[in-house]
C-alpha cells in the first residue's frame, strides 16, 4: 500500500533579539487562517533556541523570481499576472475582514508571495503581523516595520495610529511591480523621469499616452492600464485618499477600466520629515531606514 506524502517547506528562524516574538506572531496569526490565498501552516517545532515552521511546499517559489527575471522573458503572461494580483488582493481582504481579528501583515512584497504548481498566489511571512480587533479601525505602532519601498509613509511617524490602509499602500507598490515587471525605484534608469516608476506612469496617463508594452494585445494593454490606475490610488501619500478597504480594491480590479478615474499624482516621500524610531525586532526596516531618509533630503 502506497501513501501519498505531500512535499513540505521548513522555515528555520534564526537567533533574534525579540525573545521569539516573530515566531509567536507567525504561529498565532497564520495558525488560525484557512484561505486559498494564504500559505498553509502545517506545524511547528521548538527545541531550545531553535524554532522551525512547517508549510506546504510551493513549487513555483516566490513571485519576485518571476517578475524580476535577470535573463529571458517573464514566465508570467499578463492574464496570469492579473489573476495573481487579484488573488493577493482577495487574500489581504480576508486578513482584514474574514477572520475573528483583523490581521495587518506589514510586509506585503513580491518576495513574500508564494506560487503553487498552478501559480495560485499564497501570502506568506507573518513575522511582522499584528492583530487588531474587528471593532477598532487602527492600532498604534512605536516604529516602522516592513521593507523599504513597500512601507506606507505613515508608518515612519512615531506613535501613530495605523489602519489597514497601510497594507493597501504596500499592495499598490506590489501591484505596480507586477504590472510593470520592474522595480518601482531604479536609481540607474536611463531617464531621470523614470527613476520613480509610479510618477512616470502617472505623467504618461496624464498626458494621454499609454504605456508601451511589447507584443501585448489590446486586451492585455487594457488590463495592465486598469492595474496601473488602481496602483496610483493605492499608493497615495494620505491614507484618506486611498481606497476605503481591500474589498474596494478587489471590486476595482474586477470592474471595468471605464469606471476608474485618475488619481492625484503619487509622490515618493511626504512633504514633512517623519520621526523614525526603529524597534530591534524590525530587522527588515533597520538596515534600510538610512537610505529612506537620504531620499528625503
Amino acid at each position: 500500500m502506497f501513501m501519498y506524502i505531500p512535499l513540505i517547506a521548513i522555515k528555520m528562524l534564526g537567533k533574534s533579539n525579540t525573545n521569539g516574538q516573530d515566531f509567536i506572531n507567525e504561529v498565532a496569526t497564520i495558525g488560525r487562517i484557512h484561505h486559498v490565498h494564504v500559505v498553509q501552516l502545517i506545524g511547528y517545532c521548538v527545541e531550545g533556541s531553535k524554532r522551525a515552521l512547517v508549510y506546504k511546499f510551493m513549487s513555483n517559489g516566490s513571485l519576485d523570481k518571476h517578475i524580476f527575471r535577470k535573463e529571458g522573458p517573464s514566465s508570467l503572461n499578463y492574464k496570469k499576472s492579473f489573476e495573481i494580483s487579484l488573488g493577493v488582493a482577495r487574500g489581504i481582504d480576508y486578513l482584514h475582514q474574514g477572520c475573528e481579528m483583523q490581521i495587518f501583515h506589514f510586509d506585503i512584497k513580491p518576495h513574500n508571495i508564494l506560487l503553487n504548481e498552478n501559480f495560485v498566489p499564497k501570502i506568506s511571512e507573518f513575522g511582522l503581523a499584528r492583530l487588531c480587533p474587528l471593532d477598532e479601525s487602527s492600532l498604534t505602532l512605536t516604529a516602522a516595520r516592513g521593507t523599504i519601498g513597500y512601507i506606507a509613509p505613515e508608518l515612519f511617524y512615531k506613535n501613530i495610529g495605523v489602519s489597514s490602509k497601510a497594507n493597501i499602500y504596500s499592495f499598490g507598490m506590489l501591484l505596480m511591480e507586477i504590472a510593470g515587471k520592474r522595480k518601482n525605484l531604479n536609481a540607474v534608469a536611463a531617464h531621470s523621469s523614470q527613476i520613480y516608476f509610479p510618477s512616470w506612469v502617472y505623467d504618461q496617463f496624464n498626458e494621454g499616452k499609454d504605456i508601451d508594452i511589447e507584443d501585448a494585445t489590446e486586451e492585455e494593454m487594457k488590463i495592465t492600464k486598469k492595474m496601473l490606475i488602481l496602483v496610483l490610488w493605492c499608493i497615495q501619500m494620505k491614507p484618506s485618499e486611498r481606497p476605503n478597504s481591500m474589498g474596494k480594491v478587489v471590486e476595482m480590479l474586477e470592474g471595468e477600466i471605464e469606471s476608474l478615474q485618475m488619481s492625484p499624482k503619487p509622490f515618493l516621500y511626504p512633504q514633512d520629515k517623519p520621526v523614525v524610531n526603529d524597534e530591534e525586532n524590525s530587522e527588515t526596516t533597520s538596515s534600510s531606514t538610512q537610505s529612506f531618509i537620504l531620499l528625503m533630503k
